[in-house]
């Protein structure tokens, strides 16, 4: 199974159908989401979204008859991806702490995590913009929580993370590239999918879906005849 090479989102599509209550710059799409699943999952699979948020992909998870998970630090956005998903699973808790809050194996983790850039403040984004961190810290423990997510995969299975690299217009941050790195480091990236807005969305520069899977163990070799 691979995701197709490009995907085109619509902006005014996004907006209309974003919570109420999500800030401006929350621009996870549905139609990216069912593609996703379309093109690397099959009806009943499991999905795991650690990032849950308003409940975007559990909700397409949902309406695709696939098993869906969702993992958010926020109750106000629990109970939104609650109520867009009445059949999917929610778990309040922090994506650090992954592992210890669902039991896989899930077929397929689709997310797009909290975004920092260099030149952000101190604030936290995986702790919901509270406490303080650093860019480098943020990449290092979000390292960690990918790492934790392709434990949960089966053999087959894969983790797809919707980033994007950030141009505030003072400073570029190239965080889809960052991400992927960390990513590589402990999973094996296999694709990068450009996501082709139909107009600029806020200060991204470049949208951009990672697919890794798995580092298979090596080979044993003991017991073979030798050539």
């Amino acid at each position: 199974m691979r995701l197709r090479p490009h995907l085109f989102v619509e902006h005014d599509r996004v907006v209309a159908e974003r919570h109420p209550a999500a800030e401006e710059d929350v621009h996870f799409s549905r139609d990216l989401v069912a593609a996703v699943l379309e093109d690397l999952t099959r009806p009943g699979d499991r999905v795991l979204d650690p990032f849950a948020g308003f409940g975007t992909t559990l909700h397409v998870a949902e309406a695709m008859g696939r098993s869906a998970v969702g993992v958010e630090l926020l109750p106000e956005r629990c109970a939104a991806a609650a109520e867009a998903a009445p059949g999917s699973v929610v778990v309040q808790g922090g994506a650090r702490h992954l592992s210890q809050l669902v039991e896989g194996p899930f077929d397929l983790v689709l997310t797009s995590p909290p975004y920092m850039a260099r030149d952000d403040g101190p604030e936290d984004p995986l702790s919901g913009y509270t406490g303080s961190s650093s860019y480098e810290r943020y990449l290092a423990e979000l390292r960690d929580i990918l790492a934790q997510c392709l434990e949960l995969l089966t053999p087959d299975g894969h983790l797809v993370v919707n980033v994007a690299n950030i141009d505030s217009g003072a400073r570029f941050t190239p965080l889809a590239w960052d991400v992927g790195r960390v990513l590589n480091e402990v999973g094996r990236l296999i694709q990068d999918v450009f996501v082709c807005w139909d107009r600029p969305w806020h200060d991204l520069a470049g949208d951009y879906l990672l697919v890794a899977r798995r580092v298979a163990p090596a080979a044993d070799f003991r017991g073979l005849p030798m050539e």
